[in-house]
């Protein structure tokens, strides 16, 4: 029963995206061919979307530039992890950092990341530096935000009752406080990596030579509306596969584990 639920759920899932491209074809097509309202080249359309995947599939653009993004990412994201440990478990054990770095944290965080980009050409020039500093810090204090959220909403009853039995500083963060903040962790890390994703687009749209960024303004450089529609709708799609693969997979398979599922 449970199977045929999931398996209805699914199809209904398929239906409506069928129908979503049903309707843009079929509002292309009136605007183009019928009212007249817009020239061919200036709204992208289902089946030239399909033509420019395929061109792109064929010559080994797409699978190029998906492989180059993603290890740029890949890299990016690490290093935030890395640097944004360090930064929110500063800001979660000491009060005063607490009180003057977090809202100078927050602030930098809701800048966009394309706001680094003249810095990161200035200092690194038009090479892979430049693209993953802009990646780094684009995600690096929602990591570290992540990290003090999570440490702060730690059940204080768990804190007094490890000190309570002699556990010594690095006991209570080793096994205590760092698994019980790990859920919280992993949601925030879900954020970040979108955060991630974004700063790189915004840094390989301005200074790469492969890339999804760079094929995206490519497209843009000889019109081709499809082309960019296509990069667009790959960029969405590479997103959610990592998130879905990955930190929600990641995040259920813990939250199962503590019953909390």
């Amino acid at each position: 029963m449970q199977k045929k639920n999931t398996i209805a759920a699914k199809l209904n899932n398929l239906l409506f995206y069928i129908a979503l491209i049903l309707i843009w074809q079929g509002v292309y097509y009136w605007g183009t061919a019928i009212a007249g309202l817009w020239k061919p080249y200036a709204l992208p359309n289902p089946l030239g979307v399909v033509e420019s995947l395929k061109k792109l599939a064929v010559t080994g653009v797409l699978f190029q530039a998906t492989a180059y993004s993603l290890r740029r990412a890949l890299i990016g994201f690490l290093l935030s992890i890395l640097i944004g440990t360090v930064l929110g478990l500063v800001i979660a054990a000491s009060d005063y950092f607490n009180r003057n770095l977090k809202p100078l944290l927050t602030g930098i965080q809701s800048l966009p990341s394309v706001c680094w980009v003249p810095f990161a050409i200035l200092w690194f020039g038009l090479d892979e530096s430049a693209i993953l500093f802009v990646v780094v810090i684009g995600s690096t204090f929602s990591v570290s935000l992540a990290i003090e959220n999570a440490i702060r909403t730690v059940p204080p009853l768990y804190i007094k009752a490890a000190r309570t039995m002699g556990a010594s500083h690095l006991q209570l963060y080793r096994d205590v406080i760092f698994p019980a903040a790990l859920p919280g962790f992993l949601a925030g890390l879900k954020q970040s990596w979108s955060f991630a994703w974004r700063a790189l687009m915004s840094g390989e749209v301005m200074s790469a030579y492969v890339g999804l960024g760079y094929t995206l303004m490519a497209g843009r450089d000889i019109a081709d509306i499809n082309q960019v529609t296509a990069v667009m709708l790959i960029i969405i799609l590479v997103g959610i596969l990592i998130d879905r693969l990955v930190f929600s997979n990641l995040e259920h398979r813990i939250l199962k584990q503590r019953g909390l599922v």
